[in-house]
């Protein structure tokens, strides 16, 4: 195994790990059903998600399988990306233990949902966003993939335009004015300047 397809590899398996573990916890304060958002927004989760996480891990599993998307990234570029990916791990383990039990799988808020603003919370509306966007175009340059990173462009272009919209409405309802004074003064995605 060459070194991009593990540090590939293991990056992968340690955002999956971070995610799993901080997302089962909030689950046993509140499960919010996925179904509960519609079956609209769950046929275009699925319809994006579910060829990216498969050329995920055709490529973890055997590289060939994803030949045909290819491209010659020159090493550097590899290597940044996995900068990228091994920074992306600390910051993710910051963003899960901010927002704790108040992370949802859905657009829709828990019950007991508490406006998180603190931590990356402070600067940032959807840090988690951001970081994962930044995790899996890590990956698609670690593995020199138009696909990876092609999809990752589509992914986090489906959460600025579809679901962010949503789930920036639902806090609204839950926090009114509250959320609105935090949408003044912090970024969607970056700090503002």
């Amino acid at each position: 195994m060459d070194i991009f397809r593990l540090s590939f590899a293991l990056i992968l398996i340690a955002a999956v790990a971070i995610s799993t573990f901080f997302r089962s916890r909030a689950r046993r304060s509140e499960a919010i059903p996925r179904a509960r958002e519609g079956k609209g927004l769950l046929l275009l989760r699925l319809a994006v998600a579910l060829p990216f996480l498969a050329g995920l891990v055709a490529y973890a599993v055997e590289p060939r399988w994803m030949a045909w998307s290819a491209v010659p990234l020159p090493p550097p570029l590899r290597w940044a990306g996995v900068g990228v990916g091994l920074a992306s791990l600390g910051l993710l383990l910051w963003i899960f233990r901010a927002i704790g039990p108040n992370i949802s799988e859905t657009v829709l808020t828990k019950s007991d949902h508490q406006l998180v603003t603190h931590g990356p919370y402070r600067w940032v509306r959807h840090p988690l966003y951001t970081v994962a966007t930044a995790a899996l175009l890590s990956l698609g340059l670690i593995a020199a993939n138009a696909f990876i990173l092609l999809v990752g462009l589509l992914l986090f272009a489906g959460i600025a335009l579809v679901i962010v919209p949503r789930e920036e409405a639902q806090l609204i309802d839950k926090f009114g004015d509250s959320y609105r004074q935090y949408r003044r003064r912090s970024g969607a995605f970056l700090p503002r300047p």
